[in-house]
């Protein structure tokens, strides 16, 4: 890569300036007019033609999220509240753990229905017998 001096480097950055304020002028200028709407139009029309399979696929891998995030915003803005969610739906508050959605506010209460036990009287067989 090219070691740029200050002023080069002001050039450049004054020659994207210039070029981002004319294309917005430009857009200003047309974004009303009856052609520039249609072509619009259509190019969304087509875009939304090509990739229907796409937007399809993209929701089937990710039904179960989004069907999961849809109903923690339900108990969140309903008045049941976030905890009924948490209390009625373990499996989805670790799917949407996972995917980032939220973080829980107390992370040593277990959201776990089960108890894990870390002891030794586990169920595996001893061979002390």
């Amino acid at each position: 890569m090219d070691d740029f001096t200050d002023e080069e480097l002001l050039k450049i950055i004054n020659d994207y300036k210039q070029r981002k304020e004319a294309q917005k002028r430009r857009y200003q200028k047309i974004k009303d007019t009856d052609e520039f709407r249609m072509q619009n139009r259509q190019r969304a029309k087509e875009h939304y033609y090509q990739n229907k399979d796409k937007r399809k696929q993209k929701y089937e891998e990710n039904k179960e999220v989004i069907t999961a995030r849809n109903l923690y915003y339900y108990y969140k803005n309903s008045s049941n509240g976030e905890d009924k969610f948490f209390e009625k739906h373990p499996d989805k508050v670790v799917l949407l753990q996972k995917e980032g959605y939220f973080k829980l506010q107390n992370p040593e209460v277990s959201i776990c229905t089960s108890p894990i036990s870390t002891s030794s009287s586990s169920a595996e067989p001893s061979d002390e017998l």
